[in-house]
């Protein structure tokens, strides 16, 4: 893509008003796109999703369900514009037809699930504010986390990936027995699943939708998680490892600790089809944009491949 003319900045802390004006300005440029909210952030900020194509195969893919890790943002937004650039001339992502994608394939696009925690990471929440002061005040309970970079829960202090109904009593075990057991940066489960309205959203926009896969992106490690429990919908473990062989990211069981109430979980739970967890990067959170690159030329393959195989 001509750097030049693209809408998606690449080299900068991605934010949620940069998000919805990029919305906007490739709903401008490419009118086959479509676009609408799955719901409100605590803030009452828009979750906007994003969906390429018309088939009727449906799959999502959603990102920044933790608010350091807003670099997946940047991911899938700049996989709708290099998909919108190639459908525009029929051309080709990963040696596959977008146009025929787009005919046979929906993409929803899910690109910031916890808008107003990646606010407060990338510095959009001033210090010294009260919205500011609040997430502080939460933080201050616990001093060996760095703030804000630290952060990955909602504004509420919640944890949005431990709140899905998929062994949601394990997790609570498991972290308060780890210390997280109110309001923290990252790792409280909330006070029962589905609480956290961002949470519900997601929860809410798989119910509406026929998902065969999904993909839920976070940083990092390199690694890809397949599995819940003993679940194994048909085709999981198989396209997990195509998945795998095109990011060159490893394939693994998720470690016990982080094994429950994840949106994944629950989703292979429920619909007993494919999903997986995509942790991008290396490094610590969040991670330098400087990785966007490589992360996304590791990617394009798993994000072409769940929607065709």
């Amino acid at each position: 893509m001509d750097e030049n003319n693209k809408i998606v900045p690449t080299d900068i802390a991605y934010t949620s008003c940069i998000l919805m004006n990029n919305i906007e300005q490739l709903k401008k440029k490419y009118a086959f796109l479509s676009s609408g909210n799955i719901g409100y952030s605590v803030l009452g900020k828009p979750i906007p999703y994003i969906r390429l194509g018309t088939g009727s195969k449906e799959v999502m893919y959603g990102a920044s369900f933790h608010a350091n890790e807003w670099i997946t943002s940047v991911v899938l937004m700049k996989f709708v514009e290099d998909f919108c650039k190639e459908y525009e001339k029929n051309g080709f992502l990963y040696g596959y037809n977008v146009r025929e994608i787009f005919n046979s394939t929906s993409i929803y696009i899910v690109p910031m699930v916890n808008p107003d925690g990646v606010d407060l990471v990338t510095g959009v929440i001033k210090q010294n504010t009260g919205i500011y002061n609040q997430f502080k005040d939460i933080s201050l309970q616990y001093p060996n986390i760095p703030f804000p970079n630290g952060w990955k829960a909602n504004f509420n202090g919640v944890d949005l990936n431990l709140q899905f109904p998929a062994e949601w009593n394990r997790a609570r075990e498991i972290k308060y027995s780890q210390g997280f057991n109110k309001p923290a940066p990252r790792d409280f489960v909330g006070y029962g699943p589905l609480i956290e309205p961002e949470a519900l959203a997601i929860y809410n926009f798989t119910l509406i939708h026929d998902f065969y896969l999904i993909l839920a992106y976070h940083s990092q490690g390199e690694v890809i998680y397949w599995q819940f429990l003993n679940y194994n919908p048909p085709r999981s473990r198989e396209i997990g490892e195509r998945l795998s062989q095109a990011s060159g990211y490893s394939l693994e069981e998720t470690p016990y600790d982080s094994s429950f109430a994840g949106y994944k979980d629950w989703f292979i739970q429920d619909y007993n089809r494919p999903g997986y967890t995509i942790e991008v990067g290396l490094g610590e959170n969040p991670l330098p944009i400087s990785q966007l690159s490589k992360i996304y030329s590791d990617n394009i393959g798993i994000l072409i491949l769940s929607a065709v195989l």
